[in-house]
């Protein structure tokens, strides 16, 4: 090589390196991915403090990793390389049989965090264990698909953490857990996962449902009860968003109850009373997820004409999105609270209403991860 292609390279490299930094500086940030359907990291603000405990820098690494130029394109450029060279994982996400893609959730489960929520579950449902009891509290925590389709996951995964963690939180809530995992486990072999979302499908949560509504007292359903509709068959999820590529489709079913009671829903208190949770407005979007209850709400309410004479409170994650429906023929009142958005205190609530029961619904990544579970003790 002459010297004049030795500067060429290096002006080349050059280019690269630093045309990039420039772009990305000077491009306006963008606050929400729809491809991944997520808020994106923004610049932190500049603090000594911040600078001296070494936030500032995780802070700024984390914003101009969601902030590069073209981001996108190359995230599906990595995927696309790492699939033609053999890779059976990118991006913490398993390339699984029968076309699924699987989050591995490395780290999630063994995190301090993790271990956190554990205790502040325990100390929640201490606290109104005598108020609620045994038989009227439940704590369903789903596992994930890594763990439930482990025998799809290509040779030499290892799922196991998730297991272990479970089994720790049925260990400190033995009284009022419910083992949805078996459940699950026992239709492995079903669509009981999106292939591409990180959700369950309403066939799980039907049926973990009916195993619950059986270990209730009620009547337990059957699939021959409801009117399945395949909403779209165009699904694709957020799992899929992360890698950047296109590989399958999903589709998301409703379950409609032939006897179902009418009823109306609330959001946020706003006044404006709805007939249905089904918002199909969200199929117009990439996030068609949302067609249960048109995405996350602080508190959604619920208000059923089932003459059961009982009033439950759902804490959860959007994992309760598709189980929820299942629960109008049951409770006259269904009070749906996601903690992560709601700022008032939880004890105010839960002491002005007359709840009968009480059911906390979160997906295991989902509670491991949750940093706003200390205001359960609020």
């Amino acid at each position: 090589m002459n010297k004049a292609q030795s500067w060429g390279s290096i002006i080349l490299f050059c280019i690269l390196i630093f045309g990039f930094g420039i772009v990305t500086a000077i491009s306006p940030d963008s606050e929400y991915s729809e491809t991944e359907n997520r808020t994106l990291a923004q610049m932190p603000a500049l603090r000594l403090q911040a600078i001296l405990d070494g936030s500032f820098e995780s802070d700024y690494e984390e914003y101009l990793t969601d902030q590069f130029v073209l981001r996108d394109d190359w995230i599906a450029l990595k995927t696309t390389v790492e699939r033609a060279a053999g890779r059976t994982q990118s991006n913490d996400i398993y390339f699984a049989e029968d076309d699924y893609l699987i989050e591995a959730h490395t780290g999630t489960f063994t995190d301090a965090q993790a271990q956190t929520n554990i205790q502040l579950l325990a100390q929640f449902t201490e606290k109104y264990a005598e108020q609620f009891g045994a038989d009227h509290m439940t704590v369903m925590i789903i596992p994930n698909a890594v763990d439930v389709l482990r025998e799809k996951l290509p040779a030499f995964a290892s799922p196991y953490d998730e297991e272990e963690y479970l089994a720790q939180i049925e260990a400190a809530l033995a009284d009022v857990w419910f083992d949805a995992g078996s459940v699950l486990w026992e239709h492995c072999g079903e669509e009981i996962y999106y292939r591409t979302d990180h959700h369950w499908k309403t066939l799980g949560a039907f049926y973990v449902y009916q195993a619950w509504a059986n270990a209730q007292g009620f009547a337990a359903p059957t699939l021959e009860q409801y009117e399945i509709e395949t909403v779209t068959d165009s699904f694709e999820g957020t799992i899929q968003s992360k890698l950047g590529i296109h590989t399958v489709t999903d589709s998301i079913e409703l379950f409609r109850n032939t006897d179902e009671p009418s009823y109306t829903v609330e959001k946020d208190g706003n006044g404006e009373l709805l007939e249905s949770v089904y918002d199909y407005s969200a199929l117009e979007t990439k996030s068609k997820y949302d067609i249960f209850f048109g995405g996350n709400n602080a508190l959604t309410q619920i208000r059923t004409e089932a003459g059961t004479g009982r009033k439950i409170l759902v804490i959860k994650d959007s994992y309760a999105h598709c189980f929820v429906p299942f629960l109008i023929s049951e409770f006259d009142e269904i009070d749906v609270l996601d903690i992560r958005y709601y700022n008032q205190e939880l004890s105010a609530l839960i002491d002005g209403n007359e709840y009968t029961d009480l059911l906390f619904l979160y997906n295991a990544s989902g509670f491991a991860e949750d940093t706003s579970l200390t205001k359960l003790l609020y």
